[in-house]
């Protein structure tokens, strides 16, 4: 019997930071060439129709957590506009070929989400081709690790960072909303560095706590129009991120400081954000599940 995500083997089965290469890669790196790879239920996601025939977007759908997400969503039925960097072009193609090999329409679009034109473009993309939007999905982000903390942060750093996960999503977000009917889901990535920040990861994380807020604030704003907004906050998750951003030391042992002692894989995400964009949530919004090992929130 093929396991899926529901079994007790696929979730034992996934490495420990003992397995884990300190390779580095270019940012923004990719899964094809991680060792291990990263799982992003290929083999193991089994959808039973809950987002059929919806429209979603996504960005950063080319590799990490939103190939993971993107296979979900069209095994459930969904189809979709993947936002990528240019650079990630192989990983989105891929990404892709999963989608229509689950029978779903999928539409890409390469671009720097920096751009609040290009933003615009992304949601014009959902709403020609797919014939509007049910779900976005903020997820595409940028860090990089600074060892000297506060003082190592550049200027230009800081507003990259920025622009790509805060900027970005309320760009998206104002552009979204007009096309967005009753019962649509927003669903932004925030992570746990919102509430416990690492000096090192120090203006990723003042943005992942601007999501948090962001989230709880536009659920409020949006509710009467029928629209529920949540977050999904990671702890580590092994994704391309990690040899892209952070030094060969710390790739090494990522994850080990949690409970569960190792990194989370991209399909272990997948479910809740599915959980949020189906009517499952139905009563659900502004809030913000932690998918951590076991490393509390606050």
């Amino acid at each position: 019997m093929t396991e899926d995500q529901h079994s007790q083997e696929t979730a034992e089965r996934h490495p420990s930071p003992e397995e884990q290469s300190g390779q580095q890669q270019r940012h923004p790196g990719s899964g094809e060439t991680m060792d291990p790879p990263p799982d992003h239920g290929e083999e193991s996601y089994r959808g039973s129709g809950r987002l059929l025939d919806r429209k979603a977007v996504i960005t950063g759908g080319d590799s990490g957590i939103g190939r993971a997400v993107a296979i979900a969503f069209a095994r459930e039925g969904a189809d979709l506009v993947l936002s990528y960097l240019e650079e990630e072009q192989d990983d989105a193609e891929r990404t892709a070929e999963l989608v229509r090999e689950a029978g779903r329409r999928v539409e890409l679009v390469p671009g720097d989400i920096r751009d609040e034109r290009h933003c615009g473009h992304i949601i014009d993309t959902a709403v020609s081709t797919l014939g509007g939007i049910d779900v976005l999905v903020n997820n595409a982000a940028y860090q990089m690790s600074s060892q000297e903390g506060l003082l190592g942060i550049s200027t230009e750093q800081f507003d990259r960072v920025l622009k790509t996960n805060l900027y970005a999503m309320f760009w998206l977000c104002k552009a979204a909303v007009p096309h967005m009917p009753r019962g649509s889901a927003i669903i932004n990535t925030s992570s746990i560095q919102a509430s416990q920040p690492s000096p090192e990861l120090l203006d990723y994380a003042t943005t992942k706590a601007g999501i948090a807020n962001f989230t709880k604030g536009l659920a409020q704003d949006l509710a009467d129009k029928g629209i529920r907004v949540n977050a999904v906050a990671p702890g580590p998750i092994w994704t391309p991120l990690i040899p892209a951003t952070m030094p060969k030391e710390q790739v090494e042992s990522f994850g080990e400081q949690v409970p569960m002692g190792r990194a989370g894989q991209p399909a272990e995400l997948a479910p809740a954000y599915v959980f949020f964009a189906s009517q499952d949530s139905s009563y659900v919004s502004g809030e913000m599940l932690g998918i951590t090992g076991g490393q509390p929130l606050t």
